[in-house]
C-alpha cells in the first residue's frame, strides 16, 4: 500500500514540477495550449495542419472560466495558453504570483463607431448624442476612439483611464452618453452615433467590417495594449515549439482565415515598424 501511495506521489511530482520545469525538453513534439471557446480555440483548430507541416502536434483545450487556464500554465500542465491580453496578464500575475510572459501578439477585437441616427462622422452638429460604455477601461477606448477621428480632444496623458470629465476640447458639443455596455444597442436610434465592441456590434446587427465608421487601427493605443497574445511560463518563450506556435498564428493563413471568418470583429495584430526595428 505504501508502495502506491509513493508511487502516486512521484506520479504527481511529475505532472506537477518536474513537467513544469521542463515543459519542452526532449525534443517534445506536442503543443497544448488552453482557450477560450471563440475566436481562440477555433483560430488554434485552424493552425493544427499548419503546425503538423513543422512537425508539432497541437492539443487544444477549451476552458470557460480566466482563471485556470493560467494557472494550468504556471503548473506545467499546459504549454501555453490563447485568450487575454497584457493588462489581465500582467494584473493576474501581481495577484497570483505567477511568471507568465507574452510569446507573441496575436490578434486584437476593435471598437468601432457606428450609425445611429446618422451614417456619416462629417454630418455630425452641435449638440450630437453619441453613446460609450460606462465601464472604465472600455468608455476610455471609445473616447480614445472619438479622439482619433477628430470629434473631442482629451487631457493630456489621461489614456486608458480617459473618462467624459477629461474631455478638454469639444468642438462640436456633443453629448458623451455613459451605458451599460449591454444597453447601448438598444438606444442606437435614439443617438447620432454609438461606439462599440465587436460583441455588442454585432448584437446590435451592425458588421464592422461593412458598417463602422471608424475603428481602432493596429497603432492605436487601446490595439496595441488589449491584443490578445499566447502566454507561456517565463523561460519558455524561446523555446522552438513556441516560436513554432506563434509563427503559425502569425502567417498569412491565419491571418486570412481570421479576415474571412470574423467580418472585423477580429482582426490580425501587425507588428509596428518601431518594434520590428527594436
Amino acid at each position: 500500500m505504501k508502495k502506491k501511495l509513493i508511487a502516486a506521489v512521484l506520479t504527481g511530482a511529475v505532472l506537477t514540477g518536474a513537467f513544469s520545469v521542463n515543459a519542452f525538453a526532449d525534443d517534445n513534439k506536442k503543443i497544448s495550449v488552453a482557450a477560450s471557446a471563440t475566436p481562440h480555440a477555433e483560430i488554434l483548430e485552424q493552425a493544427k495542419p499548419l503546425l503538423e507541416e513543422k512537425g508539432y502536434e497541437l492539443e487544444v483545450k477549451i476552458f470557460e472560466d480566466y482563471i485556470i487556464p493560467n494557472e494550468v500554465v504556471e503548473s506545467g500542465d499546459f504549454d501555453a495558453n490563447y485568450f487575454q491580453h497584457i493588462p489581465y496578464l500582467e494584473s493576474f500575475n501581481k495577484e497570483k504570483g505567477t511568471h507568465l510572459v507574452d510569446a507573441g501578439d496575436i490578434h486584437y477585437e476593435p471598437f468601432g463607431i457606428y450609425p445611429g441616427k446618422k451614417d456619416k462622422l462629417d454630418d455630425i452638429e452641435d449638440g450630437d448624442t453619441i453613446a460609450v460604455p460606462n465601464d472604465t477601461t472600455n468608455e476610455a477606448r471609445a473616447l480614445l476612439l472619438l479622439q482619433d477621428n477628430g470629434i473631442i480632444k482629451l487631457k493630456d496623458g489621461v489614456g486608458l483611464e480617459a473618462t467624459k470629465n477629461d474631455i478638454e476640447e469639444n468642438p462640436h458639443n456633443v453629448e458623451i452618453v455613459e451605458l451599460e455596455a449591454a444597453q447601448i444597442p438598444r438606444v442606437v436610434q435614439d443617438m447620432a452615433f454609438v461606439v462599440l465592441n465587436g460583441n455588442y456590434a454585432l448584437q446590435a446587427g451592425y458588421s464592422v467590417a461593412d458598417d463602422s465608421l471608424a475603428y481602432e487601427k493596429t497603432d492605436s493605443v487601446a490595439a496595441k495594449t488589449y491584443v490578445n497574445l499566447i502566454a507561456v511560463k517565463e523561460g519558455n518563450e524561446d523555446s522552438d515549439a513556441v516560436k513554432a506556435l506563434v509563427e503559425v498564428l502569425k502567417s498569412d493563413e491565419i491571418k486570412d482565415y481570421i479576415n474571412e471568418t470574423y467580418d472585423g470583429a477580429v482582426i490580425p495584430f501587425e507588428e509596428s515598424e518601431e518594434k520590428e526595428a527594436e
